[in-house]
């Protein structure tokens, strides 16, 4: 005799049928896991990855420079390995880059780089103990601060995701809340909430967000609330009409019956039958968060410079795609492309996974 199989097992087998929703998967299990990596894998480890080399402005992908540590801070205080990987660590020296080195009679003396066509004086400096020199490569170029674009697309990961993570939440919670009161009581109570959805429904996702961000002021954390507050109206609806489908059915009656309450009722006998479709919808909210983030970044309504943002990242560079650094602003313009594209893969192989058009809600 066949083994029984759970439901979930079912559901995990078909989905990983769908090959391109199991690479998506793979894909944004990766982005988490350089997300929380952070600062431990990102070349530059200062805060923001920040490090700001004006004379290394839009240098092309692969450059490797030379660095003269000119002075050094012993104040700086070290940082364990956790708080490094979750903030960074500030830098406790100052470096310029340079063209040549030597030593002579307890002094440094180095040519600054300032140019691939130009060629600095000679310059004495302090011999700084220990080491004082080190070679950097900044394998994706540098920005147009002479940052390193590498760092700050990694760290751009964590403000996408971040911000997709906790709109979805906070959509998830109003959505479901008040699709279920809508979708369970119905009469004034759905049309009340159907009036509500509507309007929200009529606006436009970007204008909505831009007009709770001027409410809510600038910032990261307002991003969260604002993208949240603009996604809801999504799962509201597909939660009310699951809800009025399945409160007819003889499992919901027997549970009135029994004299259970009416949160019980939704949130343990209702709720956990329609967990496929909210699931699929909240995937594709992922992935309609991360653009709206990228787009209130752009328009300078998200995360605040220096914070790596990739939204952030195109609004500084995109003047370069039309001359010789167009990369500048096509890497974070892909890195957004292939992140969504992931979340809606995955949407649609857990709507396949959970046969969403045509289930049978059982008890």
């Amino acid at each position: 005799m066949e083994a029984h199989v759970s439901p979930s097992r079912k559901v995990w087998k078909r989905f990983r049928k769908n090959k391109l929703a199991f690479g998506g998967l793979l894909f944004i299990i990766a982005l988490i896991i350089m997300g929380i990596l952070g600062y431990a894998i990102t070349p530059d480890q200062t805060p923001n990855a920040n490090t700001m080399h004006l004379q290394l402005t839009n240098k092309k992908p692969g450059r490797t420079f030379d660095f003269l540590i000119v002075s050094k801070n012993k104040n700086i205080r070290k940082v364990n390995f956790f708080e490094k990987m979750l903030y960074g660590q500030e830098a406790d020296f100052k470096s310029i880059p340079i063209t040549s080195y030597r030593e002579s009679q307890g002094k440094v003396y180095a040519r600054e780089y300032i140019g691939d066509d130009e060629q600095a004086e000679e310059t004495s400096y302090l011999l700084v103990k220990g080491n004082n020199r080190y070679t950097q490569t900044f394998w994706l170029g540098t920005d147009v601060y002479g940052r390193d674009l590498l760092s700050r697309l990694i760290l751009g990961i964590r403000v996408s995701l971040s911000v997709g993570l906790m709109a979805v939440l906070i959509s998830l919670f109003i959505g479901v809340s008040l699709g279920a009161l809508a979708g369970y009581f119905g009469g004034k109570t759905d049309a009340a909430i159907s009036w509500f959805m509507n309007v929200i429904w009529s606006l436009p996702s970007l204008l909505l967000v831009i007009a709770i961000s001027f409410a809510l002021g600038k910032g990261f954390w307002q991003i969260f609330i604002a993208v949240g507050l603009s996604t809801w109206v999504d799962v509201a609806r597909l939660v009310r009409g699951q809800v009025m489908a399945l409160k007819e059915v003889e499992f919901v009656e027997a549970s009135k019956a029994l004299g259970y309450s009416t949160p019980r009722i939704i949130v343990k006998h209702i709720l956990p039958n329609i967990a496929g479709p909210i699931l699929v919808v909240a995937s594709a909210n992922f992935a309609s968060a991360i653009l709206l983030e990228t787009g209130l970044s752009f328009l300078g309504f998200g995360a605040q410079p220096p914070m790596a943002s990739w939204g952030g990242m195109i609004k500084e560079h995109y003047g370069y795609i039309i001359m010789d650094a167009a990369y500048l602003a096509i890497l974070p313009g892909l890195a957004i492309m292939l992140t969504v594209y992931a979340f809606n893969l995955l949407a649609i192989g857990l709507r396949d996974a959970f046969d969403v058009k045509s289930q049978n809600i059982s008890v």
